[in-house]
């Protein structure tokens, strides 16, 4: 049994990973949260997983965390993950997200502890404002970031690069392209649509659904494939290698919202709100996975007509 420490757990990445990796009867599995709020996430996973409660840019305790639980493999996925919120939150999010790694890396580097595998979760979102002819993007477009998330994310994917060829840490990064699935909350697109119809069936919000930008064509793929990726790249991954995982289709932001339209037997209007538009949008992303795909066999598997009917009923359950 290899022993797996999760940072985050309690968020909606790591849940679906913890449930994953339950269910291959391979690992103990400890995972690390900040907030009581979030354990309701994990009611299901109880007597499954231990749970401590850690605040990772607080690096004397990751540093006792990880000296008590001397972890075979570290998924580091615990950072604020909305681009959208990272425009309002800009230092909160680069010092989250850039500290915590911190933590996790340098304690591993101190006590010279290389035989610990450690994921790091980085986002296809650093591509940022991809060109045309970039388009599918692979692991070698530049790098172009639109938001305080994406120039987070670099820097922990550059972070987990430089403790691999400085101090010979034994790191694998990761850049999925956006994730979707029953869980996510409130905050990104396809959730907040699907929210939204739900509130209006039980009659919690009049018959208009407000949106923005309905024009982009982003590369969605179910978390629930995600996570299979992830647990895969830790086993097959190259040390110091960085691998782009999606769908390698886009699919246009009201294309989606139809789709959950149909879903529902209501009759809803659609309002375009510009609060709800970022500063800058990309129009168009592809993810480009197959060197992922060569070195794994990995590719999605689950219908994306069947992720969001997911989504629509877990947001019915909910509100």
């Amino acid at each position: 049994m290899k022993k797996v420490l999760i940072t985050g757990i309690t968020g909606f990445v790591g849940k679906h990973l913890a449930e994953h990796l339950i269910s291959k009867k391979s690992y103990e599995i400890t995972g690390t949260y900040r907030s009581e709020s979030g354990l309701v996430t994990l009611d299901a996973l109880k007597g499954q997983v231990v749970l401590k409660q850690l605040d990772l840019n607080d690096t004397s305790a990751v540093e006792s965390l990880i000296l008590s639980e001397q972890p075979d493999y570290i998924f580091h996925l615990a950072a604020q993950a909305s681009p959208a919120k990272s425009f309002s939150s800009p230092v909160e999010t680069l010092t989250n997200n850039i500290i915590s790694e911190f933590s996790v890396l340098n304690v591993v580097k101190k006590h010279n502890m290389q035989e610990i595998r450690i994921l790091i979760v980085s986002t296809g979102e650093i591509y940022g404002a991809v060109m045309p002819s970039d388009i599918p993007v692979d692991e070698l477009t530049p790098m172009r970031p639109v938001s305080p998330y994406a120039v987070s994310k670099i820097t922990q994917d550059y972070l987990a690069l430089q403790y691999h060829l400085a101090y010979k840490l034994d790191t694998v990064r990761l850049r999925p392209f956006n994730h979707i699935g029953p869980g996510q909350k409130t905050g990104y697109v396809v959730s907040d649509f699907a929210k939204q119809i739900a509130e209006i069936e039980k009659g919690k919000q009049e018959p208009v659904i407000s949106v923005g930008n309905l024009v982009a064509k982003r590369d969605f793929t179910d978390v629930r494939d995600m996570v299979k990726a992830y647990e895969q790249a830790m086993r097959l991954g190259e040390s110091g290698d960085a691998y782009n995982l999606g769908s390698g289709h886009s699919r246009k932001i009201d294309d989606i919202l139809q789709t959950l339209l149909s879903l529902s037997s209501e009759k809803i209007t659609v309002n375009i709100d510009q609060s709800r538009f970022r500063p800058i949008d990309v129009p168009e992303i592809v993810c480009d996975c197959h060197k992922f795909h060569k070195l794994t066999g990995w590719k999605p598997e689950i219908p994306f007509e069947r992720t969001l009917q997911d989504i629509l009923d877990y947001w019915r359950k909910m509100v």
